[in-house]
């Protein structure tokens, strides 16, 4: 006697016409006003005709910032992270470039939202001991947060209060220069992944609407001193990398005190110029009223790092190895060449 089959195994399913009739169900009675697409759909072709029309984008500061970009700056706590970022705006809006990098902007305005500083702290940094103070460009307009401010009812929180105030001080200004030190202020938490994604997503949101340039300041959680700084540096980094236009950090030198460099983390307009073995080497310097980033030169940034014990990196090594990792992997993520991961591979081969 032949063997049964469930009824469900004797027709064949024909998978192409079932999802069909799928896609179908739920726009049989959807009005094609109801049923817009969220996306915006033409030939390759098309869109570059388009982009020919609109601006080539300009350098604002040197090949890690340019115009029409979300830009993030982040580094460790008292690395100079607003010096260099007030700097940076200084130099935008009155259209002159920073000693050692390039801006290729006429003057502009730049709106500065800062959430870190007073406005007496800004006085002692840009001024002879309270006195001779330095006089910036009135294109540099600064923005800190009026605490006797109520929270309007028909805002949900802080947060929705403080990003409406945002956009509203955008268009009152007409700035397209973008500052914002730091990122802690605009969304809390911003060291777990589900609270980026939003933030991103409002900060391009913005710099897509009005066409801004846009530089964000962040911080870094507690990182070992020892290794290259990496995009995994940045606080929420799984999110917050990925939406950026491009991304630098400021890491701390051990040869001296007061010496800082600055690399290239990611870019989408040029190539990967500041990289681990092209950092570039700056001082921390008041030499009259005005505190500021000094360029120095370009080095590799092992030459910058506290060093490694050495068993420590063995570990490393294999634990990445153990991995499936190559020589040449593991040495990109712990910053030393393929050679010197062979090396210490074969001398722990031997012990």
């Amino acid at each position: 006697m032949p063997e049964q089959h469930p009824n469900n195994l004797q027709t064949p399913i024909d998978f192409k016409k079932s999802l069909e009739n799928d896609l179908k169900i739920p726009f049989e009675n959807t009005s094609v006003e109801e049923s817009r697409s969220c996306f915006m759909i033409k030939p390759m072709n098309e869109w570059i005709e388009e982009a020919k029309n609109r601006p080539i984008p300009n350098m604002l500061f040197s090949e890690l910032w340019y115009q029409r970009e979300t830009c993030i700056l982040f580094a460790d706590t008292n690395l100079g992270k607003s010096i260099l970022a007030l700097q940076i705006s200084n130099s935008i809006s009155k259209g002159i470039s920073i000693k050692g990098f390039k801006n290729e902007v006429e003057p502009q305005k730049v709106l500065y939202f800062d959430f870190e500083l007073s406005d007496k702290q800004i006085e002692n940094r840009y001024s002879k001991s309270y006195t001779e103070h330095y006089v910036f460009n009135e294109n540099l307009i600064r923005v800190e947060i009026n605490p006797e401010q109520d929270i309007p009812a028909k805002f949900k929180d802080f947060e929705e209060f403080l990003c409406f105030s945002l956009e509203k001080a955008i268009i009152e200004t007409q700035a397209k220069i973008i500052v914002i030190d730091n990122l802690t202020y605009l969304k809390n938490d911003t060291e777990k992944a589900k609270e980026a994604l939003p933030l991103m997503k409002y900060i391009n949101s913005i710099k897509k609407k009005y066409g801004l340039s846009i530089l964000v300041l962040a911080h870094t959680p507690k990182r070992d001193s020892s290794k290259p700084l990496s995009k995994n540096d940045l606080s929420g980094s799984k999110m917050l990398i990925n939406f950026c236009d491009s991304c630098f950090a400021i890491g701390e030198s051990i040869q001296k005190n007061g010496l800082r460099y600055i690399k290239q983390i990611k870019q989408r307009n040029t190539e990967l110029i500041y990289d681990t073995e092209n950092v570039i080497i700056c001082t921390i310097e008041k030499q009259s009223n005005f505190l500021e980033f000094v360029f120095d030169s370009y080095d590799d940034e092992m030459e910058h790092l506290k060093p490694r014990n050495n068993s420590e990196q063995v570990s490393e090594i294999i634990r990445l190895k153990n991995q499936g990792l190559s020589n040449v992997e593991v040495g990109t993520q712990l910053g030393i060449s393929e050679g010197t991961v062979r090396n210490k591979i074969k001398k722990a081969d031997n012990t």
